[in-house]
């Protein structure tokens, strides 16, 4: 049995037009001998719809209830195209996460996959030629329905392909595949025909929104090529897949960037054992991400640490560190929102010096003060003043010849 997983996003679900296209990308996928799982997130703007119908409601709605109330969003869009599947002709049914079921931790709001049960998706694909999946949803042991948090939908495609043994691993969306950068940005943004696993995690969690991180993790754990395609268009798309020789030949591969970032400093820490434990500790038992470090320099047995967070979790993170504060005499917490990364990434870095070199003349160049600066393999993020944001993507885009055609 040839399986292929087809997902599409809000946009592509979201009216009955949209819906007739994704039914086209359906067939496209039953002439080449497949039998379909469709994957479907809810309908554009449905889920915010429902977070805040939440919040009326409540100030604090529990996470279990608001997994319940928002999974609903995906249960409309797979009736409704299950509905018309039968119409035409097609035999179809709809599976919600629990029917399958697929099995889920208990972190309600984000939770993440334990297990999937192959064996039930087989036997009704021996029935019938498409299953209709609801994305984002799973059930934990215990029968909780559960969602995997936003972009959740990719997750489930890639991890419903990966264990059907799926050849091929289709998302669908409103755009043509991934590219150089945000075209939005940056007119000369070039869509890119194939990139590694590895380089698509760094661009997705560095800020670019085409794919859901988890669902890359996935794809590279299990070896399941991704291809992200347009809903409205022929275009061929980009693949996700292995990391090749061909692609350590390009140095830097895309520009990615975030403005979901604040800065946080404590001043005048003692600087002695275990003083980045007792910041870092209360952060994590809270279930805050902190991104870049710096610490300064001691000087007379004081030290300054500045890190980054998300700004949605920066209220939070400056209540504990306050606390943090009182208990290791840090003479001041600060903190700063006008801030934004932007992260030059390409499997090519490994072999090649003077990366960082170049980004950061090129920032000199146009009077662009570097704040922060984090690197990895394959990576070099760097933390600037917000405001100049979209001219350091134009900058970096251009100093590695991004907008050149290489095929």
């Amino acid at each position: 049995m040839k399986i292929l997983v087809q997902k599409f996003g809000g946009t592509s679900v979201a009216n009955l037009e949209c819906m007739r296209k994704v039914l086209l990308k359906v067939r496209q996928g039953l002439d080449r001998g497949y039998k379909v799982v469709c994957v479907l997130s809810a309908r554009a703007g449905e889920t915010n719809r429902l977070l805040a119908l939440a919040s009326e409601w409540s100030q604090t709605p529990d996470l279990s209830e608001s997994d319940v109330l928002v999974s609903t969003g995906e249960q409309v869009s797979i009736a409704l195209f299950s509905m018309l599947l039968k119409d035409a002709g097609i035999k179809a049914r709809s599976m919600l996460g629990w029917q399958i079921p697929i099995i889920t931790d208990t972190s309600f709001g984000s939770a993440r996959i334990h297990e999937i049960n192959a064996e039930v998706l087989k036997k009704n694909l021996e029935e019938y030629d498409v299953l209709v999946v609801a994305g984002f949803q799973g059930v934990t042991e215990d029968g909780r329905i559960t969602t995997l948090g936003r972009g959740g939908s990719d997750t489930s495609a890639v991890a419903l392909a990966a264990v059907l043994d799926s050849c091929e691993c289709e998302i669908y969306t409103d755009v043509n595949g991934v590219y150089t950068t945000d075209p939005n940005i940056c007119s000369s943004a070039r869509k890119i025909d194939k990139i590694s696993y590895d380089e698509m995690l760094e661009m997705a969690s560095q800020g670019a929104k085409v794919l859901h991180i988890r669902s890359v993790e996935f794809a590279k754990k299990y070896k399941v090529p991704v291809h992200v395609r347009s809903t409205f268009s022929d275009d061929p798309g980009t693949l996700v897949t292995q990391e090749d020789s061909t692609m350590e030949a390009l140095l830097v591969s895309g520009i990615a960037f975030d403005k979901d970032q604040a800065r946080v400093t404590l001043h005048g820490l003692p600087d002695v054992p275990g003083i980045a434990a007792a910041i870092f500790g209360p952060l994590s038992e809270a279930g805050i991400l902190v991104d870049m470090i710096v610490q300064n320099t001691s000087l007379d047995g004081h030290t300054d640490i500045t890190f980054t967070v998300s700004r949605k979790e920066l209220k939070k993170t400056l209540e504990l560190m306050n606390e943090v504060a009182k208990k290791t005499g840090a003479t001041e917490v600060a903190h700063d929102v006008n801030v934004a990364k932007i992260s030059a990434i390409g499997v090519g870095m490994r072999n090649h010096s003077g990366v960082a070199a170049r980004a950061f003349s090129a920032l000199n160049r146009e009077g662009i003060n570097i704040l922060m600066i984090s690197t990895s393999e394959i990576k070099i993020t760097i933390l600037i003043e917000e405001k100049y944001l979209e001219l350091a993507v134009r900058i970096l885009h251009d100093t590695f010849g991004l907008d050149w055609d290489i095929n």
